[in-house]
């Protein structure tokens, strides 16, 4: 038997959702057809993925067993004859090999938000949120940039909570998103940071808040009038608010925390005062679902666990996959929470919620460089050159007892390649970027990522923590703030000499 979205659709999140829900999670698991956050069409990129039972991502032990076989096989079968399927009608296909034959294979077309909907309305107090949305007050505009997400925003933000379909832009879905690149950042999302007036004056207030999702709507961008949340600042938000979301504190509250390495520390801070473990991980989905089912593995249950990668992925164990719109209704619930008796006029937005965040924990000045499409050698090269510096480093006699001066007064205590041993399964990831960490808890970060099918990104992160006490320090300019470490990090990279490129694709 196999479930189909209806017009052959199914978010990220929804996919996981069917796998775990639908029928009791009898699914075995789920294949996506999906360009992920880059640009898709037939001229670009197109990928397949496979989730397992708990609906999250198959772990590389599993891929890698496949890729062996794959290299055994030396032929296939194709059902020949096989009628087509109306995919723009729910309904079930039955398959018999004559007429009045037991059927031998069932197609079900399902209604691809039915089952996320209803997750979605078991999580959160879905009237809170739309009495916030009622108040005169209050604003929100959400970008579906053509992906999966917009029949999902219009049952959810339109049917449910009365967002007018003005509001929900680009949330028509299209084969080739548009024409656009729909990763949700300032660059590619720039209809909506226009509206936020986040690139210059605007003719109309912008909204109190916008968001926007990526092509298969499981990254997400949150952002408020004239101020841009950083992903690693919105799933330390979330955290910190979580008595604000029913469906945790119907679970007795967060267990633990987790966050990719390179996501900024901002997280670590919120775990440290409410007493939570802190999980620090490689990149990928897939590790933080071990977490999730670590009491199926024999392990502590770590369930309600919140987690996030600052590539703008947030999300829960109410799934085993990032999760866009969930995010949003996080920031929704949030917002409902601390504007429940406030008075007209007087409404708490995002940026007040995140500076009252900053005062409480510090700030975490954070910014990501992305060079897209670099020539795949070059990029290795920039990365073989930083793991030379660190022998050299270590040869020396530098580490953390005795740092190395550089320049602008930093100090560098240790360079190293980030490697994971799963506290859950016991495997390790290794090279999963090089870490400069400095004596004052500053960080540079280089890792080479890419689920686009062009060359290579290199990705160089770059941190700065500022302890609260001071409103001046904690609400500056963050570009002002990081330029010396920024600086610092072009120039111990070589990224422009090495790249070929004078400035980032994407800056974050």
């Amino acid at each position: 038997r196999m479930w189909v979205g209806r017009d052959g659709l199914l978010s990220t999140p929804a996919a996981s959702c069917v796998i775990r829900e639908r029928a009791g999670g009898v699914a075995c698991g789920g294949v996506l057809l999906t360009a992920s956050h880059n640009p898709g069409g037939p001229e670009h990129d197109f990928g397949i993925k496979y989730n397992v039972r708990n609906g999250g991502p198959a772990l590389e032990s599993l891929t890698d067993a496949v890729y062996k076989r794959t290299l055994e096989i030396s032929e296939y079968s194709i059902c020949a004859g096989l009628p087509d399927v109306d995919l723009s009608r729910q309904r079930r296909y039955l398959f018999c090999e004559a007429e009045g034959a037991a059927p031998f294979f069932e197609i079900q077309v399902i209604d691809p938000a039915e089952d996320y909907v209803k997750l979605m309305a078991s999580l959160f107090d879905l009237e809170a949120i739309r009495a916030l949305l009622s108040r005169p007050d209050m604003s929100f505009i959400f970008d579906g940039m053509h992906g999966v997400a917009g029949p999902y925003a219009h049952a959810i933000f339109g049917d449910i909570l009365g967002v007018p379909s003005e509001a929900l832009i680009n949330c028509d879905p299209s084969e080739d998103f548009g024409g656009g690149h729909p990763d949700p950042n300032l660059t590619y999302a720039a209809a909506l940071a226009r509206r936020m007036g986040l690139s210059g004056p605007t003719t109309d207030e912008p909204p109190v808040l916008g968001a926007a999702a990526d092509g298969d709507a499981d990254r997400n961008m949150i952002v408020g009038r004239r101020f841009f949340v950083t992903p690693s600042d919105s799933v330390a938000v979330i955290a910190a608010n979580a008595d604000a979301l029913p469906w945790l504190a119907r679970a007795g509250g967060l267990k633990a925390l987790a966050r990719s390495m390179p996501t900024s520390g901002a997280l670590d801070r919120v775990a440290a005062e409410l007493g939570l473990p802190l999980f620090e991980t490689p990149t990928g989905w897939k590790y933080f679902g071990n977490l999730m089912d670590s009491h199926l593995l024999g392990g502590a249950n770590l369930s309600p666990l919140l987690c996030g990668e600052e590539s703008f992925g947030t999300g829960s164990s109410h799934i085993r996959e990032k999760d866009g719109l969930w995010a949003v209704l996080c920031w929704l619930s949030i917002l409902a929470h601390h504007n429940a008796g406030t008075p007209h006029g007087q409404l708490i937005g995002v940026s007040q919620l995140v500076a009252q965040h900053w005062r409480r924990f510090g700030r975490n000045f954070y910014t990501r460089y992305d060079y897209e499409g670099v020539d795949s050698a070059a990029a290795a090269d920039l990365v073989d050159r930083l793991r030379a510096m660190g022998q050299s480093f270590s040869d020396a006699g530098f580490g953390p007892s005795n740092p190395q001066p550089l320049l602008d007064g930093f100090s560098l205590a240790t360079i190293d390649e980030f490697a994971y041993n799963d506290p859950i399964d016991g495997s390790i990831a290794r090279k999963q970027g090089v870490r400069l960490l400095f004596a004052d808890g500053s960080r540079i970060i280089v890792r080479l990522s890419g689920t686009g099918s062009e060359g290579a990104t290199v990705r160089i992160y770059i941190e700065r923590y500022q302890p609260p006490g001071s409103d001046d320090a904690l609400l500056a300019d963050a570009t002002t703030a990081l330029a010396p470490l920024v600086s610092l990090a072009l120039k111990v990279t070589m990224v422009r000499e090495l790249t070929g490129r004078d400035q980032p694709t994407v800056i974050t």
